[in-house]
């Protein structure tokens, strides 16, 4: 499937590598605008609506091995023989499965609070009880929107974030396919060993990277380190977008 995506660079950049950003569950291209407008100066961007998420395509289909083929699928249409990525959660384990399935596609990788394992826990319930109750209630405007998911989900923040997804009553996610493919999203499987840099990048307030993940994160990326952000919780990017740009230029030598 090749993606809904927005390629952008600068006139004076025709050769340099390009730096694709794949979003999180929920999200959309524009989740990670604030990275990509931080490193365009440098690199060419591509982001990316995964499957099932804003514009691109829908499909019952919702496993890592069939949304990294996305990728290659959308890097082929846009002829990117090869780019840096960054992935932020799901878009991470992306970023993680392509290493799999095309190696040679990636120059360096920056994962943004994921870690590559399966998380066996549910997360995400709250946030699906607001969205059906949003979609229950027959509500178009997002301020509406926002009060009937104030009774299932604490944080403003992760309601406001949602919410970039409704416009005009409607969700551009395909709640019912992530709802029925959520343990495949939340799961993993192993990949073979990428020997090449990448950046894990961590909430310090989070639970999705910490310590009891270092032993399965290291034998599937011997070549990681790892930047803790401190204050910042999954949506790090959001939180502490200047201390998350700061890594990844450094990272990237930009």
């Amino acid at each position: 499937m090749i993606l809904n995506a927005r390629l952008q660079t600068e006139q004076s950049l025709p050769d340099a590598t390009p730096i694709l950003l794949i979003h999180g569950l929920f999200g959309s291209l524009d989740n990670l605008g604030v990275l990509a407008r931080g490193v365009r100066d440098a690199r060419p961007t591509l982001q990316v609506d995964v499957r099932n998420h804003g514009l691109s395509g829908r499909s019952e289909v919702m496993n890592y091995h069939a949304m990294a083929q996305d990728i290659i699928d959308t890097l082929d249409a846009h002829d990117i023989a090869r780019a840096g990525v960054i992935g932020h959660s799901m878009g991470g384990k992306i970023a993680m499965a392509l290493s799999a399935i095309a190696p040679e596609r990636i120059e360096k990788m920056v994962l943004i609070d994921i870690a590559p394992v399966d998380y066996q826990t549910r997360r995400h319930d709250e946030i699906f009880a607001g969205i059906r109750a949003v979609t229950a209630a027959g509500v178009t405007r997002r301020s509406e929107a926002a009060t009937v998911m104030r009774a299932h989900v604490a944080e403003e923040g992760v309601i406001q974030f949602i919410l970039k997804s409704f416009a005009e009553g409607e969700w551009r996610f395909n709640v019912p396919v992530l709802w029925d493919n959520y343990t495949t999203i939340s799961g993993w499987e192993a990949v073979p060993p990428w020997p090449h840099p990448a950046l894990f990048i961590r909430g310090g307030d989070s639970p999705y990277l910490d310590n009891q993940h270092r032993e399965a994160l290291l034998r599937q990326f011997p070549q990681a380190h790892a930047h803790v952000i401190s204050g910042a919780g999954h949506w790090v990017h959001a939180e502490k977008p200047d201390a998350v740009l700061r890594a990844v230029r450094r990272f990237f030598d930009l």
